[in-house]
């Protein structure tokens, strides 16, 4: 909060944002302006709701705030910058960003809001610094729509590779350490994402398909085509990094790739699963040459979007926002980011102390979380509060219940 409290003008803003964010990392059974409301001793969520819709506060500012936090306590030279979406499930058309569209999160096409994000990955760890919500042609296509949900004029379609390029650009203006960008086959197959990264001298391990093709020496092949004429003694076997079940190896090979139009060195990065024999592809570049090993480590720094994407939401409520609004939607995410980002430093701090013995694993990110809302962060639990919640939420939904059936009453059979 010492950080950000220069971003609200009003003492009762900052006091309500320091609640907001304890109630994000308490643990709640369900994380909303109503239940954080509760746990910070609120009356009702009033306060908690204006924060995120009508509060002056500008969230990128704040974000700003949370880049040079994390690039001040993780910062490297050598960092990864992730790239990756994911998608929340909703109900309805009126939140903001909301259509039916594939989302991992499902595994299907389902009713969800997707966004990209930014997550900077280091050896100290690993967590948010950007995120760009993503709006469907469905969306920028109906201004009346976009207006009712507070989009701001200027945004229009963009794809989620245009998305990941503005974060990625943002980031490394705003002159953020690393010399690597990761990501999976939706932003590797896009050629606008690879030719900024290689004119700032950025290298990238980038996934892509099979049938995607590559320009060598022989002339435009596929990716599937290059790696079958490969000869057994091509592959190298190399661990992508620690796993929950120790290190990750699988077998590796490297083919050089040609590339007129950008500068430094390109490859064609093959993994192969040792067990199964199943194949994955990468664009790989870098500035000058460097030894494979060096491609193999920023490949397996990818699946750390996954463990920040599954992290942020367990321990951070980043995706159990109930919010219509385009506002709201960056508020929520970018208090979110920063409590997910707190608990990251202060578990790589743990790390760094001179205190673990053989018989303890190292401390996580889950374990600080238990034991910062255990130990600092006790909800306002008496018995008139809790029995003051149970008559509001009763009348709310009555209200809301009443709205709804004079609504229903009128409209037209």
């Amino acid at each position: 909060m010492g950080r950000i409290s220069g971003r609200f003008a009003r003492f009762a803003t900052r006091a309500r944002v320091a609640s907001f964010l304890l109630g994000l990392m308490a643990g709640l059974s369900r994380t909303n302006c109503w239940s954080i409301a509760e746990h910070a001793g609120d009356t009702n969520p009033h306060g908690m709701q204006r924060l995120l819709a009508r509060a002056v506060w500008d969230a990128d500012a704040v974000r700003d705030d949370l880049r040079a936090y994390v690039v001040e306590r993780l910062g490297d030279p050598d960092a990864v910058l992730v790239i990756d979406e994911t998608g929340d499930l909703k109900k309805g058309d009126q939140t903001v960003g909301t259509q039916r569209q594939y989302t991992g999160t499902a595994g299907r096409i389902e009713n969800s809001q997707v966004a990209v994000y930014l997550v900077y990955a280091a050896d100290r760890g690993h967590t948010f610094l950007d995120r760009a919500l993503y709006l469907p042609k469905s969306w920028t296509a109906d201004p009346d729509r976009c207006a009712a949900a507070g989009v701001p004029d200027p945004v229009g379609f963009a794809t989620k590779p245009a998305l990941a390029r503005r974060l990625l650009i943002r980031a490394l203006d705003a002159g953020v350490p690393a010399s690597w960008v990761a990501a999976d086959e939706v932003y590797g197959n896009d050629p606008a994402l690879r030719g900024e990264l290689a004119r700032r001298g950025v290298g990238y391990v980038l996934a892509i398909a099979k049938d995607h093709t590559i320009v060598t020496g022989i002339g435009p092949r596929k990716a599937i085509e290059l790696a079958v004429r490969l000869p057994a003694r091509s592959w190298q076997r190399i661990s992508a990094g620690p796993g929950s079940k120790g290190q990750r190896f699988y077998d590796w090979a490297l083919i050089d790739t040609h590339d007129r139009d950008f500068p430094g060195r390109h490859w064609l990065l093959v993994r192969r699963n040792r067990r199964t024999g199943e194949l994955a592809f990468y664009r790989a570049h870098a500035p000058r040459s460097v030894p494979l090993a060096a491609l193999v480590r920023v490949a397996g720094r990818r699946w750390t979007v996954e463990e920040s994407f599954q992290t942020g939401k367990e321990l951070t409520a980043l995706d159990e926002h109930q919010l219509r609004r385009w506002t709201s939607w960056h508020r929520w995410t970018v208090l979110a980011m920063l409590a997910h980002a707190f608990l990251t430093v202060l578990a790589a701090d743990e790390h760094d102390q001179p205190t673990h013995t053989d018989d303890l694993l190292p401390i996580t990110v889950n374990e600080i979380r238990r034991l910062f809302t255990a130990t600092l962060t006790r909800p306002a639990a008496t018995l008139a509060h809790i029995l003051h919640w149970s008559t509001w939420r009763r009348r709310h939904q009555t209200n809301a219940r009443a709205s709804h059936y004079r609504r229903r009453d009128h409209e037209p059979n």
